[in-house]
């Protein structure tokens, strides 16, 4: 990357004695990749609690700023969510802008809503996390004004950014809520009819949207990349002798998600709590999927839809030897399913299992509760 483009960055990790620091320093750096951002140095640390004013003490304080001066990297990114003091004193202490991790999925997110939906929420999160500190601009913003390090407003600046803000989020909230009352039409007509809702769920960069694609023959966007998909997207899927289900591919999940987030995208992640289905979708060769399995389940009660029966999805067995199989559960349930969805190997099971969902839903001629799968 060529020098003074604004996107060279040192990255800051603190290990607070806390299980999966390293997976989650490892995470870091793959949003850093995502945002498009030239990693030149990773400064880590121990600490028993974080430091009221700065985040890290003054010694580690030290070694950043020489990783900036060494480097010339114009961007400090914490893995950690900082206060708004936090990040004020950081970049007085710093003399460049820090941001943290929340702003880098926020201006991630950002740059990959495509529909006007998913532009909506991002903004809406974006607006709600600014309220709260008001110190610099994002990314995209930067990159539309030419350059990294916008300086902050002067007090009467700052009370018109705040009333402009609260503004902004009213339309926002309301446009965003007539989305959620078509959404609602449009399940209510699918109940009408009887057809099954089925949504994909699961942590970021587990294979949902190339599931997605491989079941309903859709070109969905997939990367191997955070975040690849945004905007939910529903097609219809004919299972054989059973008939037509709504497959839907949702936006993932990944550890820390901010709670500004969630919130912003409840008329997406509505497809997920009024599903009749969920299959959670996991990279079975990933060594942290036990811990991101629990990520994902924690973000599906935060909204809502821990109570949607779930089947376990072991994705990309190509890459790990696995062979194609399934589990039941004492009741003779179908609970796992392990395929790949870039082969297509296991895929014949997925849909036996989801044959054997809707004849079961036939049967008690109704939706299933999380009780009875």
């Amino acid at each position: 990357m060529t020098e003074g483009s604004g996107n060279e960055v040192v990255l800051v990790a603190i290990d607070f004695g806390e299980p999966g620091f390293q997976e989650s320093l490892e995470e870091l750096k793959e949003l850093a990749s995502s945002a498009k951002l030239d990693v030149l140095a990773t400064v880590t640390g121990k600490r028993a609690f974080p430091d009221a004013a700065t985040f890290a003490g003054s010694g580690k304080l030290d070694e950043v700023a020489a990783s900036l001066i060494g480097t010339r990297a114009q961007l400090v990114v914490f893995n950690h969510e900082l206060s708004p003091a936090q990040q004020r004193n950081l970049e007085n202490r710093l003399k460049c802008r820090v941001i943290d991790r929340t702003s880098l999925i926020l201006d991630i997110f950002s740059q990959r809503a495509k529909s006007a939906e998913g532009k909506l929420q991002v903004e809406l999160a974006q607006l709600e996390h600014l309220s709260t500190r008001l110190i610099r601009g994002w990314t995209h913003l930067e990159r539309q004004k030419g350059g990294i390090g916008l300086r902050g407003p002067g007090e009467t600046q700052l009370e018109t950014d705040r009333r402009l803000i609260g503004k902004r989020v009213k339309l926002l909230k309301e446009r965003l809520k007539k989305l959620r009352q078509q959404r609602e039409v449009q399940r209510r007509s699918r109940a009408r009819g009887h057809v099954p809702s089925i949504s994909i769920v699961g942590y970021t960069n587990a294979g949902k949207s190339t599931l997605f694609n491989a079941l309903t023959r859709a070109n969905a966007y997939a990367a191997d990349q955070l975040f690849a998909t945004l905007d939910t997207t529903s097609r219809r899927l004919y299972i054989p002798e059973q008939g037509q289900v709504v497959l839907s591919d949702t936006v993932g999940f990944i550890r820390q998600l901010p709670h500004t987030l969630v919130a912003s995208f409840c008329a997406t992640l509505e497809e997920t709590v009024h599903a009749d289905l969920l299959l959670h979708v996991v990279d079975s060769g990933n060594p942290d999927k036990m811990n991101r399995i629990e990520d994902v389940n924690r973000v599906l009660a935060e909204i809502g839809a821990d109570s949607v029966p779930q089947v376990l999805v072991f994705n990309k067995i190509d890459i790990n030897g696995l062979a194609p199989g399934l589990e039941r559960d004492e009741y003779g349930r179908i609970v796992k399913v392990r395929l790949s969805a870039k082969t297509g190997d296991g895929l014949d099971l997925l849909r036996q299992c989801l044959g054997e969902f809707i004849e079961a839903r036939k049967f008690t001629g109704e939706a299933l509760t999380a009780a009875s799968i």
